[in-house]
């Protein structure tokens, strides 16, 4: 589907492929859902008004629906000097989408931001490299793709920092 048998297996993605990535250890074969299929199907354009460098911009999730521009940007200064920072609304009532984009001025102020443990406004945040412009072929959640999830919440897809990728196991068969 998207891999050859040839492929080594590495814990960061370094070409997107939603069935992996959908896959507890990134081996799967075969796509077992319906989402996934979908994102095979899914053909996403990036964002034309995102004008930075991908490799400067920072991916900041999991945000408060109170929380504004404000209490991000003073928090994320703590890394580096911000160029731009845009908090992604919902185009009908106004309200956050609960996640962001921070560009930074310099590649090593965003990744020190990734590295490292965020606390905005009381809840710890999700801060990782904006896949959108920097991975050929991704795809967003709401096409099927994306990375991440979670085992608790029923979502099936698990990769990404919350959830790495795991060494594929070695099936050992005993003779008894």
């Amino acid at each position: 589907m998207c891999g050859h048998k040839k492929d080594r297996w590495s814990p960061i993605v370094r070409k997107y492929c939603p069935v992996k990535c959908a896959s507890i250890d990134g081996t799967c074969p075969i796509p077992h859902d319906k989402a996934v299929l979908r994102a095979l199907k899914a053909r996403h354009v990036p964002n034309k008004r995102s004008l930075g460098d991908p490799s400067h911009t920072v991916f900041v999730g999991r945000l408060d629906p109170k929380t504004n521009e404000d209490s991000i940007r003073e928090t994320m200064k703590q890394f580096g000097r911000i160029i731009n920072l845009r908090l992604v609304r919902d185009l009908v009532t106004g309200f956050s989408k609960c996640y962001a984009f921070v560009e930074y001025s310099r590649r090593h102020y965003a990744q020190r931001a990734i590295s490292k443990s965020v606390l905005l406004d009381g809840k710890n945040v999700f801060v990782d490299v904006e896949h959108g412009r920097s991975l050929p072929n991704w795809v967003p959640r709401r096409l099927g793709g994306g990375f991440g999830g979670r085992k608790e919440s029923g979502q099936l897809r698990f990769g990404c920092l919350t959830r790495p990728f795991r060494r594929p196991t070695k099936h050992i068969i005993h003779k008894f």
